[in-house]
């Protein structure tokens, strides 16, 4: 199994950004469906900072970079969805702080602690409807895979699998958080617009070259 290095991680930020920009418009509508709509522009704007921040220099601490990332994310995109990434930034890149390659054990502890960090800063849990609902699956997926030795391209095929199947598992229940939760029934069948963002985002990285 290889591990992640410099050139690997600023392609992976820039495959995200593209991601995001792609999906701003059905986020937007999917947003306006449960919410109010903005998460197309919160989108956009966490793309602006993503691609930004891959053009600086990454120099020998990853986790020091990722970290400056989702400061960059939380300093443009302000607003819960925005603010919720850039912690699950953070959170991943002090678990790879001083490390100048990311070996998969890292990573999938990086997915682990970015989903603590998004439970602890927005107060969600599972079952909610939220973000956490796509994301959870696909860190236990990506953990397992790695653990049992499989390489990096079919982990990462399983963990997109893993969160495309708990958003799907949520689609039919009920927004629990946030101005979702205000509208009840009415979310129930209604994609959860920050589910679909992430899974695009890792659509976009199993295709990531690695160095």
């Amino acid at each position: 199994m290889s591990a992640i290095g410099p050139d690997a991680v600023r392609q992976a930020l820039r495959r995200a950004a593209d991601a995001l920009d792609r999906e701003a418009g059905t986020l937007a509508e999917l947003d306006r469906a449960i919410g109010d709509g903005d998460l197309g522009i919160t989108a956009e704007k966490m793309a602006v900072a993503l691609r930004r921040h891959a053009d600086t220099e990454v120099g020998d601490d990853l986790g020091r970079y990722l970290v400056a990332g989702g400061m960059a994310v939380n300093r443009e995109a302000p607003s819960t969805f925005g603010t919720l990434a850039a912690t699950a930034m953070m959170r991943a890149g002090k678990v790879a702080s001083g490390r100048d390659r990311l070996e998969p054990a890292t990573l999938a502890q990086m997915l682990e602690a970015a989903q603590t960090g998004i439970e602890e800063r927005g107060k969600a849990q599972l079952g909610d409807k939220t973000v956490l609902d796509a994301l959870h699956p696909a860190a236990q997926a990506f953990g397992r895979e790695i653990e049992a030795g499989r390489d990096l391209p079919a982990a990462s095929r399983a963990m997109l699998d893993a969160a495309r199947q708990g958003m799907n598992d949520v689609t039919n229940a009920r927004s629990r958080r946030g101005r979702a939760g205000w509208i009840g029934e009415r979310t129930e069948g209604e994609v959860d617009p920050g589910c679909h963002l992430l899974v695009a985002v890792f659509d976009a990285w199993v295709s990531t070259p690695r160095d």
